[in-house]
């Protein structure tokens, strides 16, 4: 059982976003490139995926991150 008292939050932002749909569209041209036996593609799809996650750090960092200074407040 936890004792925190404040959500951390679910993702929910500008970075989060930007880096998961970079993935997943590594993932799609990775998968297909595995399927037709394309090797170079496969392994291009995989630093695509790295790309995606340097790029959600480095939104987060910059401010469009959960709780960041420029994303806007929502309310549930």
């Amino acid at each position: 059982m936890s004792i925190e008292t404040s959500e951390p939050g679910h993702g929910s932002s500008t970075a989060s976003w930007t880096a998961v749909v970079i993935m997943l569209v590594a993932f799609a041209i990775g998968t297909a490139a595995f399927f037709f036996s394309i090797v170079w593609l496969v392994w291009a799809s995989a630093g695509l995926v790295i790309v995606g996650l340097l790029v959600g750090y480095v939104l987060a960092k910059a401010g469009y991150g959960v709780d960041g200074a420029k994303t806007a407040a929502r309310g549930h």
